[in-house]
């Protein structure tokens, strides 16, 4: 399609090209940059005019023309493609490349001036363009270049030719190129010069031989210009712009002017006789400015002199051996000379020369390196001698010469600090004693004669305050001489150490070393411990390692002395290697932030600058050694490749020194025995810091052929992950992390084997520790490279975010916090090869978590088993999200409203697990699940997973009844799936209990374990299981501390302690609840709710069926209110006189006084409780408090309400005398129950059933008795209460269920309030209330729940103006302050705002509001639970105030009267 397209808009841009307008031609050339193949394609009279149209634009540029770039980039696309290459060949064939062809008299011929491949004519026209000020612009101009000289040279080997540049331009462009390496500062530019540099060194050597000769010399003195001169720009080439229209006719206005040939010859010729314009030309403009050398901050002087001398090496290379006299001369005065900066660029000319030569394997390459060294060698072996960098020339007492000024200026400032001392009278005997020669003065002789004139010692006591003055003065003159001649030293020394390991590389490249080689490898050595330019120091390490090389055959040789003090250097850097005795603590390192992305040598520049202050020197020198004999051993890794370890063994033995390998599979227990023990005999951790250091720095730099050996290393290094000394787990963690780097797909899958285990290691927090360590580096050092492992480890990483230590949920929430947004990345990655098929398995949990932590959409949990039922909507996302616990170990509470099928949804979830580890053939593996559950439910959960799941998956036992039959179910436990018992026999039977393992444990109504102190939650604590499940459909009962215990028992510690949660959450809770209580205290309540709400939301899940049942009838509460029957009324009152209640107010007074009388409590508070129940127990029946005797001081308080004579106890039969059975009696005729049908023998079926909830038997046996029996002799009914042995209860409540001429069955709360599903009954009458609201709402869903039909009404006695309607008030906010907490937001994943699932993962103890409450004193610890409290009736009594309503609130919280009170 390109080429029909192109037709259509080459017209428009061959226009654009022509436009007299700069910007539109740089659009149209821009417009077809991306065509350039295309435009090749085309005819050739089409393309050479378009080609020619656009080396013409150029001579109508100036600098500041826009479409320079644009232009420049077209040529350069155009003339690199391939199918130039042909058309260049066929058009040129016959024309030489020097050859500038004449015109015919007819001017048919303008080849010259038109055509496209005349290169000798159109190439020069780039060289203005070099220098440009804009950096694009000179980037496209030696671009435009290469493919020039690329394209050139392809046509060349396709011809068959030597030559392929003109001649006569490649001096010019030599030059051209050099400057470009010699004065740019953009990295790429220079990059781009070095390769066409290479290029044009591929012409005939007798033309790169004629450039040599001419400019070779200029060319070293401009690259060894010293810093801060100016350099010699007539030895520069300037060209300038043609002048425009002098020549040539703008090719913007299309109109060709045939030059003359003299002009054409003059402007291309830069050879033969005479100047050149352009030479005349440029030479004018080189006067006009300097370039002084370090003035561009963007360009290192050292890196400059480093490129040029090194493309002079080359360039001398290609050179025969006749013409290098050319090279020999310059090179020769250069080391001669006193220039340490001369001494650098020779030496490394002639580094440069050696390498290429040897690189370029010669035939009789060894005869011309003879040739040349013999004319160096002796000099630079002498130069090699002066070891004292004062003295850097043999027979010679003069500096380096950059050094002079320096001298100067220290000599001038010891004469003065001299003559000073001389003029001083005091002072003259302390020259005499220190002798000077000020001429001929060393950094070191100025710095011994400073330090010997002490003149704070000179004691001026009763002298003048001139001879004070004086000695001040000298003081400072004596403080400069220091300071210089210390700078002087240390630069001095820099100096040397630079120019000294150059002269010794060049030593080595030459053909054959020198006898003694210490003279060589002591500057090497010292270059790369203290050289501060990386550059230069890699020039010694390359030479260090070719000297190695050449050493292997060498008996005795240097090798493995050198080899271990390389390794040993490699552990210099503290920022890098761990100092175990300084490293002792977690703390310390976060504190130097040693887990974070960067390490040192990302901080550190190439060049190290002088040390900030404060600066830790070690710490630079370190980092110099470090990173030079990590240089050393990389040249020698890509010198040696695969045969590394076999010609260098020493180094082999430096990295198991301590580190031992093995195998990396099939590992035996005696293997990690052995392993261990190798591990745990090394006494100084720092050995064994080190050696993992030496590893991390070697196996990057490996041959992939030696990385296999080098993994052999990784089992030990992991061992180190979870060693003792936090500085060790670091260490090893960080060479794990370097290693993976350059080995991800071999050192990963071992990370994922052996991270993942340790991660879960409960036996050791080192492991954990050090895992959470490795993670955090890896995540941070591998970045993307980590997509694929990501979903391998944020798996483990969640199921370790409530780690009981601080530091493993730190490293690994911020690891998994780094990780899930690389989860999205990784869904088009093929999962890692050769993982385990386990690990590979979790590929699913984490498409399950990407779903969680986005969760607009979450799919299905898919159970692996069918149910002999359909499951409801909100069932199956109460499934989802038990799955979702189960896949991440974490651990919930199943908290719907009674009747939702809580039971359902949790033996669906175990026997769906059950099913996967069958289908994973492991279900031999797994252990039993454990169902708790109140005695009365054991039958109910057999029957209920008989019927919902298939029998032959899950197989439920009953492990209730005596001691003995409970011993002998034991040895049956692994012949089923499912373990179903009772909360006593876990109290009974936790010592055995305790010692198994099992899969599920399930509490059923686990609201049981509220207190945390009684003996059955201390039992149920006990028990382990992989997973762990609470079904309550009421949570919190009486305040939250329920629900810290409950918290205990799934996630220890993940609500802090006992008393961190009271403090938090509880205090400002009961603050609240005061009616009186301020606004702060209000505000802090709110605030306490709301935090703990976010905190439990994604680990309880709740449903209320108003919300999820549309079809289930609605429930009706009413509360039936009576009054005190005379007799009730009597006792009351006369309770309230009573010297019983004086008793027990006096005991509780004598409590508050004295709170240390801790015996007295349980006494106090047990006779508070008795006289509430005795109110309360009067309340429902008088005969509850009279029984079947009654007492002389009862009867003589009644006996006026009684006629003389009569049996009180017969009388109270009576129902009158308990408003409650006349009440009972009057709904249940309202229900038509108990009415006479008025046909004998005909069974009635009525329209209503009714269930009779009672607290105490004795109430229920008067209702049998004296109600049914006596007055309502139709009534057929059922009882349960706690006389039923546990295992018929259940009996009894399916005969209720299945039998509906049943009317009536009687349960006590306690009994029957529980787990039951009685939906066949729709209607509930409560006699009695317990202090518990959440006993009376499961008691009344024991009717109204799925499966129910009917409207449910529940009917609630309550005795008006009683401690009953106290109760009932209590109850209320008991129930506001529990839907609070848990509420809809609750409903399913995706309104749990499970993406903010990691701030739940904080220390209890770092957590807002747990300093709010500021009562400390110890008795409001107590006061928050009532029951345990010592403060008795009275205070009990007063605290059951009614709640306010909305309008005392408003007058309490109203802003104009407190702003009122304020001003009053």
């Amino acid at each position: 399609m390109l080429p029909e397209l192109l037709g259509c808009v080459l017209p428009a841009c061959k226009a654009g090209l022509e436009d007299p307008d700069d910007d539109v031609r740089a659009v149209a050339a821009d417009a077809l940059l991306p065509t350039a193949g295309s435009v090749v394609a085309l005819n050739g009279q089409l393309l050479h005019s378009i080609i020619m149209l656009l080396w013409d634009i150029l001579l109508d540029l100036d600098d500041l023309s826009p479409s320079t770039s644009s232009v420049m980039n077209l040529l350069a696309e155009i003339y690199s493609q391939e199918q130039m290459i042909p058309k260049t060949f066929g058009e040129k064939k016959k024309f030489d490349l020097n050859e500038i062809d004449r015109q015919d008299d007819l001017g048919e011929g303008t080849w010259s001036s038109e055509n496209p491949y005349m290169l000798s004519t159109l190439a020069p026209r780039l060289w203005p363009f070099m220098r440009h000020s804009i950096t694009s612009v000179r980037y496209s101009a030696i671009r435009t270049l290469e493919r020039l000289l690329e394209a050139e040279y392809k046509r060349s080997i396709a011809e068959s030719s030597s030559s392929f540049w003109p001649s006569f331009i490649l001096g010019d462009t030599l030059r051209i190129v050099f400057q470009n390496l010699l004065l740019e500062s953009n990295e790429e530019i220079v990059q781009c010069s070095g390769r066409v540099w290479r290029i044009l060194l591929q012409c005939p050597v007798e033309d790169l031989e004629d450039a040599s000769k001419a400019y070779f010399p200029s060319w070293l003195e401009l690259a060894t210009t010293p810093y801060g001169s100016s350099l010699d720009t007539a030895k520069m080439f300037w060209p300038v712009a043609l002048p425009r229209k002098s020549h040539f006719k703008a090719a913007a206005k299309m109109r060709a002017v045939k030059p003359e040939n003299d002009s054409l010859k003059s402007i291309c010729s830069d050879s033969g006789e005479g100047t050149t314009v352009l030479e005349k030309s440029g030479e004018a403009s080189t006067s006009s400015g300097k370039i002084v050398v370090g003035s561009d901050v963007d360009m290192s002087v050292t890196y400059t002199r480093v490129v040029t001398a090194t493309v002079l090496g080359i360039l001398a290379s290609r050179l025969r051996e006749g013409y290098l006299q050319f090279f020999i001369d310059p090179l020769w005065k250069a080391l001669t000379s006193l220039s340490g900066v001369q001494r650098q660029v020779a030496s490394m000319v002639l580094i440069s020369w050696f390498k290429e030569l040897k690189t370029r394997n010669i035939l009789d390459m060894d005869g011309v390196i003879a040739g040349i060294s013999s004319n160096f060698r002796s000099w630079l072996l002498d130069l090699l001698a002066c070891t004292n960098p004062a003295f850097p020339t043999k027979d010679s007492l003069l500096p380096y010469i950059e050094l002079s000024r320096t001298y100067d200026k220290m000599r001038n400032e010891a004469r003065q600090l001299y003559h000073a001392t001389e003029s001083s009278e005091m002072l003259k005997d302390l020259l005499s004693s220190t002798p000077v020669d000020l001429d001929n003065l060393s950094a070191d002789d100025a710095i011994n004669f400073a330090s010997k004139l002490q003149f704070s010692s000179i004691n001026t006591k009763g002298e003048e305050s001139v001879e004070r003055n004086s000695l001040d003065e000298l003081e400072t003159f004596k403080q400069r001489l220091l300071t210089t001649s210390g700078y002087l030293k240390c630069v001095q020394n820099n100096l040397h150490v630079t120019v000294s390991s150059l002269l010794a590389a060049a030593v080595v490249w030459m053909n054959e070393l020198p006898v003694k080689l210490n003279p060589i490898i002591l500057p090497l050595m010292a270059s790369i411990k203290r050289e501060q330019e990386e550059i230069l120091q890699s020039k010694a390490a390359e030479a260090l390692a070719e000297l190695i090389y050449r050493c292997m055959g060498r008996k005795p040789g240097p090798n493995d002395k050198l080899i271990k003090n390389l390794c040993c250097l490699t552990c210099m850097d503290p920022c890098e290697t761990p100092q175990a005795g300084i490293l002792n603590s977690i703390e310390i390192i976060e504190e130097q932030d040693l887990l974070s992305s960067g390490s040192s040598s990302q901080r550190h520049k190439s060049k190290v600058h002088m040390l900030s202050p404060g600066e830790d020197r070690s710490k630079v020198e370190g980092f110099i050694s470090r990173r030079g004999s990590e240089l050393a051993l990389k040249f020698l890794c890509e010198k040696l490749g695969g045969s590394l370890f076999e010609k260098l063994p020493k180094l082999w033995d430096c990295l198991v020194e301590v580190l031992k390998p093995c195998s990396l599979e099939g590992m035996t227990a005696e293997d990690e025995r052995l392993l261990t023990q190798a591990i745990e005999l090394v006494k100084d951790p720092q050995n064994l810091i080190n050696n993992i250091q030496v590893v991390r720095s070697i196996a990057p730099m490996l041959d992939e052929t030696l990385r296999l050996k080098v993994l052999t290393l990784l089992p030990c290094i992991f061992r180190c992950v979870r060693h003792s000394h936090i500085a060790v787990r670091l260490a090893a963690s960080r060479c794990i992390t370097t290693m993976a780097k350059s080995m991800t797909l071999d050192v990963m899958g071992s990370v994922i084997e052996n991270v993942v285990p340790m991660l879960s290691d409960i036996t050791s927090v080192h492991s954990k520790q050090g895992a959470g360590m490795l993670v955090s580096l890896l995540v941070q050092g591998l970045g993307i490279e980590l997509v694929p492992y990501a979903p391998l480890l944020v798996v483990p990483l969640l199921r370790c975010m409530s780690d009981s230590d601080h530091s493993v949920r730190q490293s690994v929430t911020h690891s998994f916090a780094t990780l899930v947004p690389l989860l999205p990345l990784a869904r088009g990655v093929s999962p890692p090869v050769g993982l385990s098929e386990h690990l590979s398995r979790s590929q699913e949990d984490v498409k399950f978590l990407e779903q969680l932590i986005d969760n607009s959409h979450i799919d299905d949990y898919k159970l692996s088993t069918e149910l002999k039922v359909t499951l409801r909507r909100y069932q199956q996302e109460g499934i989802n999200w038990l799955a979702f616990l189960k896949r991440f170990n974490l651990h919930g509470i199943l908290c719907d409203d009674m009747g939702l099928g809580k039971t359902l949804q949790a033996s669906a979830i175990v026997a769906s697990d059950l099913a996967e580890h069958i289908a994973l053939n492991s279900s031999q593996d797994l252990p039993p699940s454990l169902i708790i559950c109140p005695s009365t439910l054991v039958g109910h959960w057999v029957y209920e997973i008989e019927k919902f799941i298939d029998g032959s998956l899950l197989t439920t036992l009953q492990y209730v009844g005596s001691a003995q039959e409970r011993s002998s179910l034991r040895s049956q436990f692994n012949q089923h799936n499912v373990i179903v018992t009772s909360y006593d026999v876990i109290r009974k039977d936790v010592d055995h209990l305790r010692q198994l393992f099992w899969n599920y444990c399930i509490l059923d109504e686990g609201h049981i374990i509220k207190n945390s102190k009684s003996k059955i939650t201390v039992a149920v604590k006990q028990l382990k299981a992989q997973h762990r499940l609470i079904l309550s459909g009421t949570p919190i009962q009486n305040n939250v501390l329920d629900l810290w215990s409950l918290f205990d028992f799934l996630m220890p510690g993940f609500l802090g302690t006992e008393r961190q949660f009271h403090a938090s959450y509880g205090k400002p809770l009961l603050a609240a609840r005061d009616p009186k209580c301020s606004a702060k205290d209000a505000e802090a309540g709110v605030l306490a709710m709301e935090a703990l709400h976010k905190q439990v939301m994604p680990f309880l899940l709740r449903r209320t069926k108003d919300e999820v049942l549309s079809d289930l009838p609605e429930k009706i509460i009413q509360d039936r209110y009576c009054d005190l029957s005379p007799v009730q009324l009597k006792l009351y009152e006369q309770f309230s006189g009573s010297h019983v209640r004086q008793e027990i107010s006096s005991m509780v007074k004598h409590n508050e006084s004295d709170a240390s009388q801790k015996n007295d409590l349980p006494k106090a508070s047990s006779h508070v409780f008795q006289a509430l129940q005795y109110l309360l127990k009067l309340c429902s029946h008088p005969l509850l408090v009279f029984g079947e005797r009654v007492s002389e001081s009862l009867s003589s308080v009644v006996s006026e309400l009684f006629s003389p004579g009569s049996d009180i106890v017969s009388e109270l039969h009576q129902l009158y005398h308990s408003p409650k059975l006349v009440a009972l009696q009057e709904i249940l005729s309202e229900c038509g129950i108990g009415v006479d049908s008025g046909s004998e023998g005909t069974i009635c079926v009525g329209q209503h059933r009714v269930l009779i909830f009672a607290q105490h038997k004795a109430l229920l046996d008067i209702i049998e008795r004296d109600l049914f029996q006596n007055h309502m002799k139709n009534v057929t009914y059922l009882r349960l209460d706690g006389s039923v042995e546990p295992e018929k209860r259940f009996d009894i409540v399916k005969a209720f269920n299945s039998d509906p001429t049943i009317d009536v069955l009687l349960l006590t709360t306690h009994v029957g309030g529980l787990g039951l599903n009685l939906t066949s009954a729709d209607t509930l009458v409560f006699m009695e209330h317990d202090w518990n609201p959440m006993r009376d709402h499961q008691a009344m869903d024991r009717a109204h729940r799925l499966g129910q039909r009917k409207v449910v009404n529940v009917h609630r006695l309550i005795m008006r103006g009683t401690l009953e309607e106290k109760v009932m008030s209590l109850q209320k906010f008991k129930v506001s302050v529990a839907n609070a907490v848990i509420n809809s937001e609750n409903a399913s994943l995706k309104t749990m705002n499970t993406d903010q699932l990691l701030d739940l993962f904080t220390s209890a103890d770092g957590k807002k509001g747990a300093s709010r409450s500021k009562r400390t004193d110890e008795k409001s610890d107590v006061d928050s639970i009532l029951p345990r409290s010592g403060k008795g009736l009275k205070a009990i009594l007063g605290g059951l105030e009614e709640l306010w309503d909305q309008s005392q609130y408003t007058e309490e919280y109203n802003l104009g009267q407190f702003l009122a009170k304020l001003n009053g």
